[in-house]
């Protein structure tokens, strides 16, 4: 099952950090959040991505092309014929990371829309590049087969915001992108999509934005259910924020490290 990341956004909060790379690139404990995330899909059994580029999305190709000399020791050869043997030194082998520039100022939605042609399952996860949280991902997609709609939000409960959901027991009957007031669950990523929710309800247009219309329509469809996930789960959108999950990774207690190494 593929797994799509929106990795496009600029980070304005982040100013002084993403004037030179994505947010998706700044780093918690010496390692870009979105490996993080990668790893807590990866602890599931999912591995195989399709990262949504967009602002400076050259760092995150240049990332993975440097990966193994990165994370390996090795050793070079010079010369005529140059060699480089790496000894295994890190967990992420096998991983399959496709890289798809998206548009640097596409939104959220039209990003999705333009990375159908790297999703060749009917079902697939998507998660935003900026938010960490110890869900359940096995659990979240044995759910989503359980009710055959087309799409499953992650219900979470922090500061208001960002798009509330209105359930009616595990339906979303409404989302609001941006409310004032939220006494409700928020969306907090981590969803699971079928394709034709692709088909259905996205389109090519760089201002189209995946929170409005789109799961606007999808909830007003009945298409829509949550999946209440009641764990830790925060985004990194301020420095206050960012320094919160590293000084969690440095105390050696991070709740969404759900991976062994």
């Amino acid at each position: 099952m593929k797994v799509v990341i929106l990795c496009g956004g600029q980070g304005s909060r982040l100013r002084e950090e993403t004037e030179v790379r994505p947010k998706p690139m700044v780093e918690i404990g010496g390692r870009p959040i979105l490996w993080h995330i990668m790893k807590i899909f990866a602890s599931h059994g999912l591995t195989d991505f399709v990262l949504c580029l967009g602002y400076k999305g050259t760092v995150i190709k240049n990332f993975f092309l440097d990966y193994e000399a990165r994370m390996n020791d090795f050793t070079v050869t010079l010369g005529g014929k140059r060699s480089i043997e790496y000894y295994t030194g890190h967990d992420e082998d096998g991983w399959i990371v496709t890289l798809a520039e998206t548009g640097e100022h596409a939104m959220t939605g039209v990003r999705l829309f333009r990375v159908a042609r790297y999703l060749d399952n009917e079902t697939f996860c998507m998660t935003y590049g900026d938010g960490l949280g110890n869900v359940d991902i096995t659990r979240l997609l044995e759910f989503h087969r359980s009710h055959g709609r087309i799409g499953t939000v992650t219900g979470v409960r922090p500061p208001g915001r960002f798009g509330e959901l209105l359930p009616e027991e595990d339906q979303v009957v409404s989302f609001s992108e941006k409310p004032q007031v939220t006494e409700g669950m928020i969306n907090g990523g981590f969803f699971v999509f079928e394709r034709r929710f692709i088909e259905q309800y996205l389109t090519d247009d760089d201002d189209l934005v995946l929170e409005g219309e789109p799961l606007r329509r999808l909830a007003a469809d009945g298409e829509l259910m949550v999946w209440r996930h009641h764990g830790f789960w925060q985004p990194m959108d301020t420095y206050r924020e960012w320094k919160l999950l590293e000084n969690l990774w440095h105390s050696g207690d991070a709740p969404w490290k759900v991976w062994r190494s």
